[in-house]
């Protein structure tokens, strides 16, 4: 079977969606299912994968995004005609010459449109919605998702298939001694609540603990602007030196950063799934999150809880007080990591995920 695959999410720096994809196909060239499949990749540039698709790479050369993906690749998949197309973010042509498997992540942009500009939101719901009702099948990452996407597509929930996430760990080196380090990695949007992070760290956590440090990690995509910076500008300058903000982190230095971080914080009020928490777990570090369902759903009992409180600054650096000055509290919460991180492994997802487009196939 030929099997097409939306592979934009691999050019330049990956972030969710792209990890996602990369460690499903890094999981593919061993699975002996997979490697009977005949594999296209296709995107508007050079793509990072590994060498065993090399001979399957179809660079088309544009900007990318929509207009790329409803016309450019659409052309493209009526000349080569495959037996079904993956699409591994949200959308995929709407008239795509074959069945499609389509992966939703989440749908905030309809349960909180006012997370987004007018026009990114009105595209991404009017997309989503009509790439899910094309779908042969779709899949997505937790039980909390599903719901979301027959609501808000209104699909029969039967056409939907959970399938979480795998984990790896970011232990690359032997482990590093535990430093008074909290860190947050991911891409940074309203719903994630960093400026409250941030300001609860030079409020409480920081003239608490003289050497405390921050690290934030992740590409600033809030609407309305937060602007951090500005944000940290404010506070005494022997703070502002303790607080360091990437928009980006390599793989080694992610590494890095978990294998001496003490505490991990993740105050997100919407997620379809959230996996940086579950990598901090992996790594040894204890992760501070929000109490929503989604949260129960998949971290369990190895999370520090804290209910959306009015003042939320102040509980959150009381909480990263305690867990960055006493032990016990961390190893309350890693001791139910194993226990956690077992549901997820990508050999599993890739496996799930792969039957998922053979069905759509009808293979």
């Amino acid at each position: 079977m030929r099997i097409a695959v939306d592979v934009r999410e691999l050019c330049g720096r990956r972030t969710g969606v792209g990890r996602y994809l990369g460690e499903l196909l890094q999981e593919w060239t061993t699975n002996r299912d997979a490697r009977r499949h005949e594999w296209h990749l296709y995107a508007h540039e050079r793509p990072s994968v590994p060498s065993a698709y090399a001979n399957g790479i179809h660079v088309i050369p544009g900007a990318g995004g929509t207009a790329w993906e409803q016309w450019t690749l659409d052309r493209a998949l009526t000349v080569a005609r495959p037996d079904v197309l993956f699409a591994p973010a949200y959308t995929a042509p709407l008239t795509a010459p074959c069945p499609v498997a389509l992966t939703i992540h989440d749908m905030s942009f309809s349960a909180h449109p006012e997370w987004f500009s007018w026009r990114e939101g009105m595209r991404r719901r009017l997309l989503t919605r009509w790439s899910a009702r094309r779908a042969r099948v779709v899949i997505t990452v937790s039980t909390f998702s599903k719901r979301e996407i027959a609501t808000h597509c209104g699909i029969p929930s039967d056409r939907i298939r959970v399938i979480g996430h795998g984990m790896r760990s970011w232990v690359a080196a032997p482990p590093r001694a535990r430093e008074p380090l909290v860190l947050y990695v991911g891409s940074i949007f309203a719903r994630r609540n960093v400026a409250t992070l941030l300001q609860a760290f030079l409020d409480t956590v920081a003239p608490a603990l003289p050497d405390a440090r921050l690290a934030i990690v992740g590409d600033n995509r809030t609407y309305p602007r937060v602007d951090l910076d500005t944000l940290l500008a404010r506070a005494p300058e022997e703070i502002r030196r303790r607080v360091a903000l990437h928009a980006y982190a390599s793989d080694d230095e992610l590494a890095g950063l978990y294998a001496s971080a003490s505490a991990f914080v993740f105050l997100s009020e919407y997620e379809g799934f959230g996996f940086t928490p579950l990598e901090a777990l992996a790594a040894g570090v204890p992760p501070v999150v929000l109490d929503t369902p989604i949260a129960r759903e998949i971290y369990g009992p190895a999370a520090r809880y804290l209910p959306p409180f009015p003042d939320l600054s102040r509980a959150v650096g009381e909480a990263l007080v305690e867990l960055l000055v006493a032990e016990a509290p961390r190893r309350d919460i890693l001791r139910y990591a194993p226990e956690v991180l077992g549901r997820y492994l990508w050999d599993r997802a890739a496996a799930d995920t792969l039957r998922a487009i053979e069905d759509a196939a009808g293979v």
